[in-house]
This record gives structure tokens, sequence and C-alpha cells, in this order.
């Protein structure tokens, strides 16, 4: 396993990131099963672990801060805060408020004094950065955190981000965690650009594009959409939209591509990300320890020129064949209101 420095922090990681949101009630409920599936691993090289508070409702961070335990010290551990935690007002969000409570929270259920690398997952345009920024630099002055960063922030937001921190003498996001895959490339045209020109770590997430590019789903065979992902947002996954053809399409160059260099679809997809020059560790999830294994073995994987050119015909720097789940979009785009005047007022006389 080779290693890279995150963001400026000296602190060096694996270029696997064990991510661990399928271990709990929403994938791997076995605790048990979970805990040797970090520690084989920690014992294979990976030094790396990304959690967050939301993943399976805290149960997560629970299963790491059990398999952890007497292997701390060896280990950069990152968690996550933002989204809602239970009922009521003030539980998610990127407050002081929220972040001084949850944090502590964090730090309970990870059974640990600090956090290494504590990232805001989501914008939150109700909070002013500043004020993000501060509770922020705050946790890092009282040891509870090392470093602090954000994911799946718009190219923009890091940048305003970067200029408040500099004018307000606060500290800054170190690190950005955004989606990226062979199917999902349009971080490339300004997040990685000025994550590089910030000297910002960057640590991917969705490798396989929702089981894309697993090889589960090929052109021309039957999609159960009764089961898993499918299940949950069919939209994503039938053959006939438009949208999941092109993924289709794409998919069946990938598996050549890969065939021919003689991997696996899953390993091209994670070499690719692990490739780009503004990328430090590309984050994976498995839910089960034959899944791990899988990923390991493609660690070693070098893509040549040649492979990344046939890559780059067969879906375009810059190009998303489709909007990742989870990942971010902006209120300019979802709110109607703030792209429609009244009607009073549309016509030009």
């Amino acid at each position: 396993m080779r290693y890279r420095v995150l963001g400026g922090t000296g602190i060096e990681v694996s270029v696997h990131c064990l991510g661990t949101m399928m271990f709990g009630a929403v994938g791997n409920t076995d605790h048990d099963d979970c805990a040797r599936i970090i520690r084989t691993a920690l014992d294979q090289g990976i030094n790396f672990v990304d959690t967050a508070d939301m993943y399976s409702a805290g149960e997560s961070e629970e299963i790491v801060g059990k398999a952890l335990q007497g292997r701390r010290d060896d280990v950069v551990l990152a968690t996550k805060v933002h989204f809602r935690m239970g009922e009521g007002l003030n539980r998610g969000g990127n407050s002081r408020r929220w972040i001084i409570k949850e944090v502590e929270e964090s730090l309970r259920r990870l059974r640990t004094d600090w956090i290494d690398l504590y990232q805001i997952h989501r914008p939150d345009h109700s909070t002013d950065i500043e004020e993000t920024l501060s509770v922020l630099s705050d946790l890092v002055r009282q040891g509870k955190i090392r470093a602090f960063g954000c994911s799946t922030f718009p190219a923009e937001d890091i940048v305003e981000a970067y200029h408040v921190a500099e004018r307000r003498g606060l500290q800054r996001f170190r690190t950005e965690q955004p989606p990226y895959s062979l199917l999902a490339r349009g971080i490339e045209a300004s997040v990685l650009p000025v994550c590089r020109r910030y000297g910002m770590g960057v640590l991917t997430w969705g490798p396989l594009a929702s089981g894309f590019l697993t090889g589960r789903y090929r052109k021309g065979q039957p999609v159960d959409l009764s089961t898993g992902r499918a299940s949950l947002t069919p939209a994503r996954f039938h053959p006939s939209i438009p949208e999941n053809i092109a993924k289709l399409d794409a998919v069946e160059e990938l598996v050549e591509l890969a065939t021919g260099i003689g991997c696996s679809l899953p390993e091209l997809a994670v070499a690719f990300a692990a490739a780009h020059p503004a990328v430090t560790s590309v984050i994976t999830g498995p839910r089960t320890m034959k899944q791990l294994e899988g990923l390991l073995k493609g660690a070693s994987l070098t893509l040549d020129d040649a492979t990344l050119d046939r890559i780059d015909e067969i879906v375009p720097p810059g190009t998303n064949l489709y909007s990742p789940d989870g990942a971010w979009r902006p209120p300019a785009l979802t709110d109607t209101a703030g792209r429609r005047r009244s009607l009073a007022d549309r016509a030009a006389g």
C-alpha cells in the first residue's frame, strides 16, 4: 500500500481509505464481522478509516470505535457532521451549536479523545461559513480534532471558505471529499483544479458508481428493481431510461478495456480515481470480507497512458453520465423560486 500526505497536514494516509457507510443497519449488521473487515484492512496496510455520524444513525461510528481498540494510534480516523440526527430542531446543519454538541457524540461513539479529520458533510447556506470555520478552528485548538475538511462542496463554496479563513485569521479546510468515478467525472472541471491550487487533500467517494462499475448491471440483462439500491431509487437503474442506457453503454466498453489489460472492472474503477494528481485517497466501502479482498487485490494496478486515453474516449474528461447518489445540488437548481421571477414580472414589456 502506498501513502500520500494529506493536504499539507504532514499526515500520511494510504491511497485506499476504508469507508464504513455499509457497516450497521443499512448494510452489514454483524458487528464482529465488520470489526474483522476493519482489522484485515489495517493488516493489509490501510491506515485511513472514514465514517460519519449519520451512517446507520451512529452505529457505524460505534462499530469503528470498538474495532480500533488497541490500534487507535496507528489509524488516521475521519468522520463527518451535518445531516440531521433524530427528531427536533437544531439537530443538524453546520452551526456552532450543533457541531459543538455532535463532535462530543462522535468522540463518545468512536471511543477516542481526538478525531484526525473532521469533515462538514454537505454545504449549509443557512449558516455563515465564518461561523462554521470558527467553531472548527476552536476544536483544533482544543485538541479534539487535528484538521478539518469539507465534503461534496462545489468549487465556488471551497473558494469562498478559503478567502473567509484568510481574511478572518481562521484555520481552513484541508480536504475535500467529492464523488468521483469513471462515470462521474464532473469534478475534473473545477473542484479538483481548485483543490490543487489551494493544496487541499482529496478523498473521493463512489468509485463504483452505485454498483454500475461492479459488473452487476450489464446491457441487455434484466435488472432486479426490488432489492438493494435499485429498490430505493429505481429510476437510477431502470434500463429503459436514457441516462441509464448511456451508463450501460459505457460499462460495456469499460468491461472490454478492463479485460484487455487483465483486471476486473472494480479494479479499473478504483485505479482510475487514484491516478488523478489531485486525488490523495480513494474511499472504498466494502460490506463483506470478499468485497474488501477484491478491492485490495487491485491495489497495485497501474494504468498506463494508453489505458487512460481510452477511458477519455469512452467518458470524456469533465463529463458526468449521471448525478451521483447523495451529491449535493445547489438551491439555485432545486428551488424553482430561485430561477423564476414572479409571474407578474416575467415579461420584458
